[in-house]
């Protein structure tokens, strides 16, 4: 459903119940993924040591692999790591994390994901000074001349879209707002595309 409404890339959440209180899914779950679809798949990983399974993720047949900055002692080692095996690389910051923390690496990533949520758990509210995080962070990668794209994560639906794209975002991700039980999920990424496609040619809706 998603495919046929429009959806540009799967994201996966990869949780270990130790850097986030909750499990989810391996590379396993991630492989049977890759043999039903075409769309690349976008794994953010929210699990301590991270790069001891970018190889088995990548393996597993992830396009984009973000690791969080908080969780990786090795980040810019991590990050070349990924690219080498020809992966995007992002680095994922939690709400509390500032900016700064990226200054090393912003212009070694493909993208950045900013996590407008406490990750672990979905269906969450939007927290609101994401905003000013994702239009700092947006200065910074236009001032540094800098590729990364900005991915944004947490709280997203339809009545805050639009000020997210305001603030700089490239890349959308919703799973609430898409799979929920008053409309399919087919018709609610539907919506979001509509709005998204006033804005920006370059949007990318997961």
């Amino acid at each position: 459903m998603v495919e046929n409404g429009g959806a540009d890339l799967l994201h996966l959440d990869i949780m270990d119940g130790h850097f986030v209180p909750n499990i989810t899914i391996g590379p396993p779950v991630v492989a049977s993924i890759r043999r039903i679809t075409k769309l690349p798949l976008d794994a953010h990983l929210m699990i301590e040591d991270p790069a001891r399974y970018v190889d088995a993720l990548i393996q597993a047949g992830v396009n984009w692999l973000s690791v969080h900055a908080e969780a990786d002692v090795h980040l810019s080692r991590t990050i070349q790591h990924i690219q080498g095996q020809g992966v995007r690389a992002g680095v994922a910051i939690n709400p509390a994390t500032p900016i700064g923390r990226l200054e090393e690496v912003l212009h070694d990533v493909d993208f950045v994901l900013v996590m407008s949520v406490n990750p672990g758990f979905g269906g969450q509210r939007f927290i609101p000074s994401a905003l000013h995080k994702i239009r700092k962070l947006k200065a910074e990668i236009t001032s540094n001349k800098c590729r990364a794209r900005i991915e944004v994560d947490g709280g997203i639906d339809i009545r805050n879209l639009n000020d997210v794209l305001a603030a700089g975002a490239d890349v959308i991700v919703a799973g609430s707002a898409i799979f929920n039980d008053h409309v399919t999920a087919f018709d609610a990424l539907r919506e979001m595309k509509t709005i998204a496609d006033r804005r920006s040619d370059r949007l990318e809706l997961v």
